[in-house]
């Protein structure tokens, strides 16, 4: 049973990846659906607010984000296609840690070590841009070895 799980899991690593990392775009952005759902609502309100110049309404932020993030996760959970799914991932990746630089009064305690809460929901992002790294390189590698 155990090589059966381990060849599936070879075999089919990056997939998992994408659909895993899907999952978590489906379920935040889905959250934001809902006022007051989700923890991250005001702090990304914030951040969008400032990134815009306050140009975008308020009450379009929470639902275009949503909007944005479901997408996403449609894209990394359905879609072959990997490259404009990364960029996109990217570009959303790069506004999430806007606020470790512009709202630092909300992300750190003490800077520059000592996170916040909110912080650390940021932080951990890092994991999600190296895991979209490795499932954009995954496939020029599998081309270059094909």
């Amino acid at each position: 049973m155990a090589r059966v799980i381990s060849f599936f899991i070879e075999r089919h690593q990056f997939r998992i990846l994408r659909i895993c990392i899907g999952i978590l775009f489906l379920w935040f952005g889905a959250l934001k659906f809902f006022p007051g759902l989700s923890p991250a609502e005001s702090l990304a309100t914030q951040t969008i607010q400032i990134m815009t110049f306050n140009l975008m309404p308020q009450g379009m932020i929470m639902p275009s984000l949503a909007l944005m993030e479901v997408g996403l996760g449609l894209l990394l959970v359905f879609s072959r296609e990997f490259k404009l799914t990364f960029w996109i991932l990217f570009f959303h990746m790069c506004c999430t840690i806007m606020p470790l630089f512009i709202l630092t009064e909300i992300t750190f305690k003490d800077f520059p070590f000592q996170l916040t809460i909110e912080g650390q929901y940021i932080v951990k992002n890092i994991v999600i841009i190296s895991a979209a790294f490795v499932l954009l390189f995954q496939k020029k590698n599998n081309r270059i070895h094909n």
